[in-house]
């Protein structure tokens, strides 16, 4: 062999060399990843159904509203207690702890205003309907409309007069009064006119608009993943912390691959958006929670749907709510894909946090148990231990 063939030989084998070194994917798995980049995430588009949903005014509302402690029943509670800034607007308890524990487990907000139905269950059509639920719930804040009404305009009258117009006469208007809370307001509620519910109802409502307001503002940080994305889908290096190590990129391969997470953990946010049943168990001392089957009654019946009188604009924003899907096994405990972005670093897990650590998650989707009602959606993936570490991983890569 010549001097120039042995030099072409040591170039061409130390390039070869250097490729092994690299992660490999192929087109379709590149364009998935990619898919998956937060810098994939489309501009939020303007929910027509609340006209000050990009009003910075409402906005800032939204902020104070959403700190303040006085929107509940004994000034304790507020949006922030179970969306604690510093945990990603979420809290780290298996459930939700306002004036009284509750049956489900906080759910983040980061990229809350991209989702079609909110709650667990979906059994809220839209963010500003939303932020109105906890505040009556005797569990969350416990608090009652009217007595917010009367707050709002105490407090908060010319600021929120500058954003909403005119507030209407409260003179009359009972301290305490709402259609869902005890009887004494119930029976305040019945002895007010048609004229001072409306009334209340659009202080109440406006309320919910402002929170949305502040809370379409909330999106996820970038993560190792998305650095790594990124230098992927641009053909150059990682550096830092984008360098995925080899059980992470296994992981990565495994979730869009053989595990099939991204069958519903799919896009930007890492959520189809929508329901399933991936037999979970119940939580112990829990009353049954059959999940999304029970909440389109609900979403249904609740007067600021967006078929309802308190929406802005006109009723082609409600698509999903006239289509909305009623029956049918497949609903039966079904809840909520939830986002998997942070999740390494929120433990515990599921809707009322029935796991504790992300290696009991993935165990639970690739042995795909029996569901207590219905059928699970899930099916047993065979995967060895190292492949199930690497997927936890890889998920870890989401929340750093």
């Amino acid at each position: 062999m010549t001097r120039i063939a042995a030099v072409c030989l040591a170039f061409a084998l130390m390039a070869t060399l250097a490729a092994c070194g690299k992660p490999q994917f192929s087109d379709a798995e590149k364009a998935t990843i990619a898919s998956l980049a937060l810098s994939a995430l489309p501009l939020l588009e303007p929910d027509t159904t609340n006209r000050f949903a990009d009003d910075p005014g409402a906005a800032a509302l939204g902020s104070t509203l959403f700190f303040d402690q006085k929107l509940s029943r004994d000034g304790t509670v507020s949006c922030s207690t179970c969306h604690k800034i510093e945990r990603q607007f979420q809290d780290d308890l298996p459930l939700a702890v306002g004036v009284g524990r509750t049956n489900r487990r906080t759910m983040p907000l980061a990229g809350v205003a991209y989702n079609a139905w909110f709650f667990w269950d979906g059994r809220r059509d839209s963010l500003w309907s939303q932020a109105l639920t906890p505040l009556e719930n005797p569990l969350e804040h416990a608090g009652n409309r009217a007595a917010y009404a009367h707050y709002i305009e105490a407090r908060f009258g010319e600021r929120y007069e500058r954003i909403f117009g005119p507030l209407p006469d409260l003179s009359a208007v009972p301290a305490n009064a709402t259609p869902l809370g005890a009887d004494v307001e119930k029976a305040a509620w019945a002895s007010m006119t048609d004229s001072q519910r409306d009334g209340v109802n659009r202080i109440f409502v406006n309320i919910g608009k402002a929170i949305a307001a502040f809370e379409r503002s909330l999106m996820p940080p970038p993560t190792r993943f998305d650095r790594f994305a990124e230098a992927l889908a641009s053909g150059t290096e990682p550096q830092g912390d984008a360098i995925l190590s080899d059980e992470e990129v296994q992981g990565l391969k495994l979730f869009i691959g053989r595990a099939n997470c991204v069958t519903c953990h799919n896009g930007p946010l890492f959520t189809d958006g929508s329901f399933h049943n991936v037999g979970v168990p119940p939580a112990a001392n829990l009353p049954p929670d059959r999940g999304r089957i029970d909440a389109v009654a609900e979403v249904e019946a609740d007067p600021f749907n967006c078929l309802g009188p308190y929406r802005d604009g006109g009723p082609d924003a409600c698509g999903e709510l006239r289509f909305i899907r009623k029956t049918g096994e497949e609903l039966v405990r079904a809840f909520k894909t939830p986002s998997l972005r942070g999740a390494a670093t929120r433990p515990p897990y599921m809707h009322a946090g029935q796991f504790a650590t992300l290696e009991q998650v993935v165990a639970n989707y690739l042995d795909a148990p029996a569901s207590v009602e219905s059928t699970t959606e899930q099916h047993p993936v065979q995967l060895s231990e190292r492949e199930r570490a690497a997927l936890v991983a890889f998920l870890k890569t989401l929340g750093e």
